[in-house]
């Protein structure tokens, strides 16, 4: 008897947990169709508009078990990789073409040195982070910390032949690694323009070693150097004879939290009015003379030279008239 309740524990046992977990064998009227590369199962069986109506998220949370465990099984008929103790199934390619975001990405275009290197076919080829320094027999990193060839390192600089004697060598070189590294960077933003075919972007003028600088860059370079203070060139001393930059906007002030009422109710009403008017507001005058500056302004800019000359402007003979 003892036996018999053992096994009628054990039927009962076995019976109860299989209520509570399903099988993992789904039958579909129509089979359906897999893209595992995807990890996308679509279903083609007609919903039922009576179960669905009765109870709709009992048999949305069914139908979604039932196709989740179809999945499962096809990914387990794929071939596997054990790593690290973990099993992997590898994922076949992907036959269903998804939409895209955004646009394929074009090629870059090649910068300078690139088209140089192929042209006199040089390849890149990878060099070691460390390089053996002769003066003090050691390994040193090729860049960064510590690096090989490093002005703090030299405690002293032989003049040269013809060299001035009471010159600062020291600050010499740092300052030609300064205008190496603006040149540099330089080339990079001048690279990015024109890629993307634009003269919009602003490009810093040439470094300090070069000596093509015409009146345009010259005046830009003045402007960001005032402007690289910490307080954005408020407090920096103008020049002399320093001409005022063209196109320097003020910064909008703040209204004040604590206004007259009688203002603050015009300005309102203002903004009423004007959004209740149907056409836009747009002073006429102000467009045209703005467009009129912008094509006297590319006129001028098309005529001056590389030392910032104007091109072809004649003077005017004076006391010049109509002659009769």
């Amino acid at each position: 008897m003892e036996a018999m309740d053992i096994a009628l524990d054990v039927d009962a046992l076995l019976a109860e947990n299989k209520s509570k977990h399903k099988s993992t064998e789904v039958k579909k009227d129509v089979e359906l169709q897999f893209d595992l590369g995807n990890l996308l199962a679509t279903d083609l069986n007609i919903i039922d508009t009576a179960a669905f109506r009765g109870e709709k998220e009992g048999y949305l949370k069914t139908l979604m078990r039932d196709n989740v465990q179809l999945l499962i099984n096809q990914i387990w008929q794929l071939p596997t990789v054990k790593t690290e103790d973990v099993v992997l199934a590898e994922l076949p390619k992907g036959t269903t073409v998804l939409p895209r975001e955004k646009p394929i990405p074009k090629p870059k275009a090649p910068t300078k040195w690139e088209q140089f290197a192929k042209t006199k076919g040089i390849k890149k080829m990878k060099k070691s982070r460390m390089v053996f320094d002769e003066t003090t027999q050691t390994y040193k990193p090729r860049y960064g910390y510590k690096r090989v060839g490093d002005l703090k390192d030299e405690w002293i600089v032989e003049v040269p032949k013809n060299g001035d004697p009471y010159q600062d060598y020291f600050k010499k070189k740092e300052e030609q690694k300064s205008d190496l590294v603006s040149k540099n960077e330089y080339q990079r933003l001048r690279n990015i323009a024109k890629e993307r075919k634009t003269k919009s972007l602003r490009v810093p003028p040439p470094p300090s070693g070069t000596k093509d600088l015409n009146k345009h860059q010259l005046t830009q370079a003045l402007g960001l150097a005032k402007a690289a203070t910490a307080s954005v060139g408020k407090f920096t001393p103008s020049l002399p004879s320093e001409p005022v930059p063209k196109r320097s906007g003020k910064k909008r002030k703040a209204e004040s939290m604590i206004a007259d009422v009688g203002e603050e109710k015009a300005r309102n009403l203002g903004i009423l009015k004007k959004m209740n008017k149907k056409k836009e507001v747009l002073d006429i005058t102000k467009a045209v003379n703005t467009h009129m500056a912008d094509e006297q302004r590319s006129v001028h800019f098309s005529r001056v030279d590389s030392d910032g000359k104007v091109v072809g402007s004649k003077k005017r003979k004076a006391g010049g008239g109509k002659k009769t």
